[in-house]
């Protein structure tokens, strides 16, 4: 793997297109992980709810193995976060900085960092790992052979870690905090405003620390009683990816052939409420996809509050709409209302490709 160093050109330009490239890498290494643990946890969803209404069939002790294996698409959701910023890491690094990467998205993770963090630790420990490489290049011999099993990832994990407890984590859970404590503030009294900004919350950084706030926020309601918040949160959720699927197929000259693939494959991931299906797309043209995406998303949300719908499962997508949802036809013309806006303004705003 070609390694990068600290600058790879001098120019914006060249900046950006290293940027691009290095959290591409992150991103296609998660795809296995979305696709996969997102149809699980959909699944398990579904075998909860038809166990609950044909308790006798199947038999007890095949269910309960069957919601163990497909519930353990929610932990395996969460390897997604190092995942990510692994590969980062070693995009820029080579192999040294993928353990690195590893370790700095896990305390993404268990602090609550996100999606940005996660991109955040794999640059900081893939950098990190150039820096160390350069800074180690005149060391005896003897020692350059230990660099790659015990300087880079003894220095490099320090490092990075000590980033992403004391710099990183204070910013970013104070904009989760403070954005929790909003939205409860809210209340009832705005209800339709607080659809519009569930729903455009789940499509601003689609995965990341805005989208889980939202998230949390819907689930925390649902336990409590109060089934719409979360109804929103889906709707919103869903919107992303299957706007970008509609925009490829309507407005397929304005995508190259690759883009058009995994616009196919938005289809279902829209419908699986995974919303990290929009982010390949997000990462290469945020100006366009990202304001359409979060326009239709923010529709979607408040339909679904006007038409005072309420989910009771906190994900699935659209495999539990007709279980769990009392007027499943009014909450998919949200989220297909909310889809077409995105796919129209994308088609209005994206540029051709310049090359296929």
């Amino acid at each position: 793997m070609k390694r990068s160093g600290l600058f790879e050109g001098n120019s914006k330009e060249s900046i950006h297109l290293s940027i691009y490239q290095h959290v591409m890498n992150g991103v296609s290494r998660t795809f296995p992980f979305v696709v996969c643990t997102g149809v699980l946890l959909a699944f398990s969803y579904i075998v909860r709810l038809l166990i609950a209404n044909y308790a006798h069939v199947p038999p007890a002790g095949f269910t309960e193995q069957l919601i163990s294996i497909t519930e353990n698409g929610n932990q395996a959701m969460q390897f997604i976060i190092p995942v990510l910023s692994g590969f980062i890491a070693m995009s820029i690094a080579g192999r040294s900085g993928l353990i690195v990467g590893l370790v700095g998205g896990f305390i993404a993770l268990i602090s609550n960092q996100g999606f940005i963090g996660s991109v955040l630790a794999g640059f900081f420990a893939g950098y990190t790992i150039t820096g160390l490489r350069q800074l180690s290049s005149k060391l005896p011999q003897i020692v350059m052979t230990l660099r790659p099993v015990l300087l880079y990832p003894l220095f490099g994990v320090i490092f990075t870690c000590l980033i992403m407890i004391y710099i990183t984590r204070g910013p970013i859970q104070g904009i989760n905090n403070a954005f929790m404590g909003w939205l409860e503030n809210l209340g009832t009294e705005h209800i339709l405003l607080l659809g519009l900004l569930l729903g455009g919350m789940m499509a601003i950084d689609m995965g990341g620390p805005f989208n889980k706030i939202a998230f949390t926020f819907g689930i925390t309601m649902l336990y409590s009683g109060n089934y719409a918040p979360q109804a929103a949160v889906m709707a919103g959720g869903m919107v992303p990816p299957l706007g970008l699927a509609l925009a490829t197929t309507f407005f397929s000259a304005k995508f190259t052939e690759q883009e058009r693939r995994a616009g196919r494959m938005c289809y279902v991931m829209g419908a699986s409420f995974i919303t990290e299906g929009a982010i390949p797309f997000a990462v290469k043209n945020p100006i366009c996809i990202v304001p359409a995406c979060i326009i239709g998303s923010a529709i979607a949300g408040l339909l679904a509050m006007l038409f005072h719908i309420g989910l009771s499962a906190p994900h699935g997508g659209i495999f539990v709409v007709p279980l769990v949802i009392g007027n499943p036809f009014l909450y998919l013309t949200a989220i297909l209302a909310g889809s077409f806006v995105t796919a129209i303004i994308i088609g209005l705003l994206k540029q051709k490709p310049t090359i296929e």
